[in-house]
């Protein structure tokens, strides 16, 4: 029987039924009509059995009498539009609108019934009769919505349509989420109950679902059971540490689900399309950063801002956040013809007042940029064109040199000869005691900016700054492991990780951006700036919460597999080295690296013969002399190990 009734479920019948938006209005008001003829035919035979033993002194027969009253109950479905509302929605007002339309039918037949046995001394009905039929049709009729609406949900929730969840938290935040949960007609959640961490939680109810206490027997024991999914409303998860607190729901293999915060709510409630699964971002182990904005506003505002690699993950979000700051232009420069195209085409619309140029060009054109600093002459430069991928750098050292070190070295002596104001340049956490081609790439770079500056200085010249900022791995950036991590779990796995126990910080690109300007206008010169990024996480864990967020059972659902680390990985990364200390600034999070110092005019040299090495595409000369500007380099997992020995 219960296969038989599985194989209706699943069958194209229902399938069809379920995807009807609504039943038409002329079905559901030829079904009221229906019943309304059922109820007083009901009614008029109940009553002549309760008058059996009187004869009949009604002037009418029975069609006459139910064509009176089917014709008055037509004009109040009418009046009423009770046939208007879709079935499946039904609720108190839709029961009152057909409380109201029976109600008055009836009353006005007795009132006519009262007037013509007034006049004639005859009934036109027994008032018994008339007593049960609004009785009759209105339990029918709401009976009829309800079977609808139950059936409905129940084929719907079966089907994978709609799905049941509960919220987590009982306050302001919570309650409107419900509400919209009851009220939208683009139902995807059903609410099924509350979770409060209350111990008193399950004495309580609330519109009509119980509050469940937040406990691991009664999650695994009611919770999972009634529940596939648990939506945190925004005051719930400022409150929590959704790094531990959400563990619960996640080792129980429940679907996470989160709403915008109450400050972005329009008309005080969320839509159902606000309603989204919680992001890894939302999760992470980092406290956040917290930045004034007030001296970015005074430094940038009326100026002209230079923009390099603003088509990358992290450019593209420092364009973003520049125009809020109102600058006279924006220029944007990268080499990537269709990410320009993009980006230009979203910045026209969703920043129209803004001035922007839209500059095509490689920073390893030195004429090219010369023509561009020369012509813009800008205040600012934010130096983010780099080659990133460590992998891919370990096979092509000489276009990581050219890109990341020539390309900033060609940009920092245009900033320095065209009296740029304040050059702050993107670095990364790999640049500290580099395993790799990239790493070191980026720290020559470093060491480049940071000589020039002290050279600089000592000639007097103090109008152009240089500052460094170094972060760790930016999530859902291009080419980044979250958006790997993504596209392998929609195919179902395996996910891939290069070591059990590789580690690592993140922060999210927002962050990353807003901590590039913090320090280009807090920065005095020469420094790099780092900030505490909180604990690294292990990169196992994270695709294992990926796994989870997606609604899947590690190494049940979808596969983790290691496939050992890649060259020039590392196990961790640091964002100081052993010679390096810090110092504290006004931003308890954001610290000042102690650096070690060089000399430009060593550097320069050095610098310039292995731009040289690079462009005549000599890989070994190249990485050798990368190892005697960077001691520290040490390859690991590579074919240029054999350069340390």
């Amino acid at each position: 029987m219960k296969e038989r009734f599985a194989l209706l479920l699943n069958s194209d019948v229902f399938s069809h039924l379920i995807n009807l938006k609504y039943i038409p209005r002329w079905v559901v008001f030829s079904m009221d009509i229906i019943i309304c003829l059922f109820s007083y035919y009901l009614s008029h035979y109940l009553t002549a059995m309760l008058y059996s033993n009187y004869v009949d002194i009604r002037i009418l027969s029975v069609f006459q009498r139910m064509t009176i009253v089917i014709v008055l109950q037509i004009i109040f479905f009418w009046i009423f539009h009770t046939y208007s509302g879709v079935l499946r929605y039904s609720g108190y007002v839709d029961a009152a609108k057909l409380l109201l339309a029976v109600c008055f039918n009836t009353v006005l037949i007795s009132i006519i019934n009262f007037v013509v046995y007034s006049i004639t001394a005859n009934h036109m009905f027994y008032y018994s009769g008339l007593i049960m039929y609004p009785i009759l049709s209105f339990l029918l009729l709401f009976i009829l919505r309800l079977f609808v609406k139950t059936m409905y949900d129940y084929f719907s929730q079966n089907s994978g349509q709609i799905t049941p969840v509960m919220i987590f938290g009982t306050q302001s935040a919570a309650i409107g989420i419900a509400k919209m949960l009851r009220t939208t007609e683009d139902v995807k959640y059903k609410l099924v109950g509350f979770i409060d961490d209350d111990k008193n939680a399950s004495e309580r109810v609330i519109m009509g679902v119980k509050v469940y206490q937040l406990d691991e027997k009664t999650i695994k024991k009611t919770v999972v059971k009634k529940a596939k999914a648990i939506i945190v409303s925004p005051n719930k998860m400022r409150e929590i540490d959704p790094n531990t607190d959400l563990d619960i729901f996640f080792n129980n293999n429940m679907s996470i689900l989160t709403s915008p915060p109450m400050s972005i709510w329009k008309n005080d409630m969320p839509s159902i399309k606000q309603i989204k699964s919680i992001q890894i971002e939302d999760i992470l182990e980092r406290p956040k950063i917290n930045i004034s904005c007030e001296n970015i506003a005074k430094q940038l505002k009326s100026k002209i801002i230079l923009i390099t690699g603003a088509a990358g993950s992290i450019g593209s979000e420092i364009v973003r956040q520049v125009v809020n700051y109102k600058p006279d232009l924006i220029i944007i420069l990268d080499q990537a013809e269709s990410p320009m195209h993009t980006l230009k085409l979203e910045l026209e619309e969703q920043f129209p007042d803004q001035n922007f140029y839209t500059f095509l060009g490689d920073v390893r054109n030195k004429e090219r940029m010369e023509y561009l600093v020369e012509m813009f002459r800008p205040d600012y430069i934010y130096h983010a064109a780099a080659y990133k991928h460590v992998p891919l750098m370990e096979d092509n050292p000489v276009e990581s040199i050219q890109a990341n070190v020539k390309g900033t070295k060609i940009m920092a002596d245009l900033a320095v000869k065209y009296k740029v104001k304040r050059f702050v340049m993107v670095s990364t956490d790999k640049a500290v005691n580099p395993t790799n081609v990239m790493g070191a790439s980026k720290r020559i770079a470093e060491i480049y900016v940071q000589s020039l500056y002290r050279k600089i200085q000592a000639e007097g010249n103090t109008t152009t700054k240089f500052i460094t900022t170094r972060f760790g791995n930016v999530l859902g950036s291009n080419g980044s492991v979250i958006p790997h991590f993504k596209s392998q779990i929609e195919k179902g796995g395996p996910v891939t990780v290069t070591h059990p126990d590789i580690i690592r910080y993140f922060m999210t690109i927002p962050e990353a951006c807003i901590l590039v300007l913090e320090a280009g206008a807090m920065g005095d010169g020469g420094e790099i700036f780092i900030f505490d990024m909180g604990n690294p996480v292990k990169i196992v864990n994270l695709a294992k919460r990926m796994i989870r967020l997606a609604g899947y059972i590690p190494e049940i659902d979808i596969k983790i597999e290691f496939t050992g680390l890649r060259p020039g990985e590392k196990l961790y990364e640091e964002l100081l080295n052993k010679k390096e200390t810090t110092t504290e600034t006004h931003n308890p999070k954001i610290m000042i690296a102690k650096i070690q110092e060089y000399d430009y005019h060593i550097v320069s040299p050095q610098i310039d013969e292995l731009i040289q090495y690079s462009t005549a595409c000599k890989n070994f000369l190249t990485v050798s002399l990368m190892k005697k500007i960077v001691p520290e380099f040490l390859s690991k997992n590579s074919q240029y190990e054999r350069l340390d020995v």
